[in-house]
């Protein structure tokens, strides 16, 4: 048994178990090439928390995830919910350091930006999340976002989401 079976099959809380996998990618007991290939093989309960764990290690380490980014991109619009946030949320978090590498992900998080059954508001706050550190993090991509950010503001109904784009669009025109 791998150490990521170990841990997700442990009594520990659920939240304890991301925070131990979360460490183990981190400080590397767990090689980040084993846990990508655990994700894409996982059932869809371990693929969300897999999720949740990526959202963590790339706000801490976002260099561990880079050569993963073609894949993350390919999540982003996975029917699970868990997948769909904790993977835009991981974008996200990399836009920062890989802003051309990301910006690959933009036509898949403009899917999840839709009023519709399947896109919950904390995914649409995610793709929010990630479209808006995009478009701070990359100029080339920024004067096509902004109309569509605007667009947005129109129609989004959640304060939390289209605050979001508020703000960037606030920040952006502060440089």
């Amino acid at each position: 048994m791998s150490k990521i079976e170990e841990i997700l099959q442990s009594k520990i809380k659920p939240k304890e178990k991301q925070t131990k996998l979360v460490e183990a990618v981190v400080f590397g007991e767990i090689p980040v090439k084993e846990f990508m290939a655990f994700f894409e093989l996982a059932k869809d309960v371990e693929k969300g928390t897999c999720a949740d764990v990526m959202k963590h290690v790339s706000a801490q380490k976002p260099a561990l995830l880079a050569p993963y980014i073609d894949m993350l991109i390919n999540y982003v619009n996975y029917e699970l919910p868990r997948v769909k946030w904790g993977v835009a949320e991981t974008i996200g978090n990399m836009a920062k350091y890989y802003p051309d590498k990301v910006a690959k992900a933009i036509p898949n998080l403009l899917k999840n930006t839709t009023d519709d059954n399947i896109n919950t508001t904390v995914i649409k706050w995610c793709a929010a999340f990630a479209l808006s550190e995009i478009a701070k993090h990359n100029s080339k991509v920024r004067k096509n976002l902004l109309p569509v950010f605007e667009n947005i503001i129109k129609k989004e109904k959640n304060s939390g989401v289209k605050n979001l784009y508020v703000k960037v669009l606030k920040a952006i025109e502060k440089e």
